[in-house]
């Protein structure tokens, strides 16, 4: 039986090879367009780079013709030869570890449990080994990334998350994956919700948390309930107070036209407000727009809003935006 193009698989003539190549096709596209153009997912492209995996023959193909990259010295390899290959692999590494293959699955079990207990637990490796994170200085950077998840973001025991609109925020997630990388060194997970129109960004570091919670002042849990407010060493320099302002208002504000009619004419204007159930969160950035020489306003119980045009320009010259969501309201 002749197996199909996208069953086969591309094995490359060394090790290196393959993170070559993939590395060659990123400096052409992003890992997103890679994804879309193989029909696979980010992180498998990224498990590609790692060489964890052979690619696939036929994505090897595409990513040569799409971006006029050498097709490079492969070996063709069918799907079932791969799996007949990795069988005996791990046929040979459990006769070696059990002496035999065991034919009863709670005899595996057991002998499995013994191996942990005796040897397994005391040895280093990927899965009980902590995964290595850069945990950054004090800097505008991560001042901007806690906005960011003061705004839309939450923490857990486990897990950094920042939710953002599926196709309003695109572009922004962009932005914000990137500032993770640059901050911690490692590119964060994507969950996608069609379903309500969502795209979550996870850091599943434990490290991370633990750097976010014990020495930067973040907080677990529930941001309401615990009333959060920006951390002291943000409030105590102003290019840090700018950076996590506009973080916030990149996640939790917005950019909208105000039309009214005086005298038969229509008038339109730009305006700003940043939302929050948070009481001291809200007087934060309060204080924050009046340190930078604008006139803020309480509007309703949760809003801190900028309405004039003075402001609006003040607001754009001092502290812009990294979301082109906003941008674009701002300008168009």
């Amino acid at each position: 039986m002749i197996e199909s193009l996208k069953s086969d698989r591309a094995k490359f003539l060394c090790i290196g090879l393959q993170n070559e190549f993939i590395l060659e096709a990123r400096s052409k596209a992003s890992v997103v367009d890679i994804a879309k153009l193989c029909a696979r997912s980010e992180r498998t492209i990224r498990t590609w780079q790692n060489e964890k995996f052979l690619m696939s023959y036929e994505s090897v193909e595409k990513i040569s013709k799409t971006y006029y990259i050498k097709f490079p010295k492969v070996t063709r390899v069918s799907k079932s030869e791969q799996t007949r290959t990795a069988g005996r692999i791990g046929g040979r590494r459990t006769i070696e570890k059990y002496g035999k293959v065991p034919v009863e699955e709670s005899f595996r079990k057991r002998k499995r449990q013994q191996w942990w207990e005796e040897e397994g637990k005391y040895q280093k490796n990927s899965i009980t080994s902590p995964r290595s994170v850069s945990l950054p200085k004090q800097n505008i950077l991560l001042a901007e990334f806690c906005g960011i998840v003061l705004g839309d973001g939450g923490i857990t025991n486990y897990q950094v998350t920042i939710t953002l609109n599926l196709k309003d925020d695109a572009e922004y997630a962009m932005f914000v994956i990137s500032l993770c990388e640059k901050l911690f060194g490692f590119s964060p997970g994507i969950y996608i919700r069609k379903e309500d129109n969502t795209q979550t960004i996870l850091l599943s570091r434990v490290e991370v948390v633990r750097f976010l919670t014990k020495h930067i002042g973040l907080i677990k849990g529930n941001k309401v309930k615990h009333q959060i407010s920006i951390p002291d060493w943000i409030m105590s320099k102003k290019s840090y107070q700018v950076a996590c302002l506009r973080g916030l208002v990149d996640t939790d504000g917005s950019i909208f036209t105000h039309r009214y009619i005086v005298n038969e004419k229509q008038y339109a204007y730009k305006k700003l407000s940043f939302a929050s159930a948070s009481e001291p969160l809200k007087s934060d950035v309060y204080k924050i727009l009046k340190v930078l020489g604008m006139k803020p306003r309480l509007a309703g119980k949760f809003d801190v809003r900028l309405d004039s045009k003075a402001d609006m320009s003040t607001y754009f010259n001092l502290v812009s935006s990294s979301n082109p969501k906003h941008l674009k309201r701002y300008k168009k």
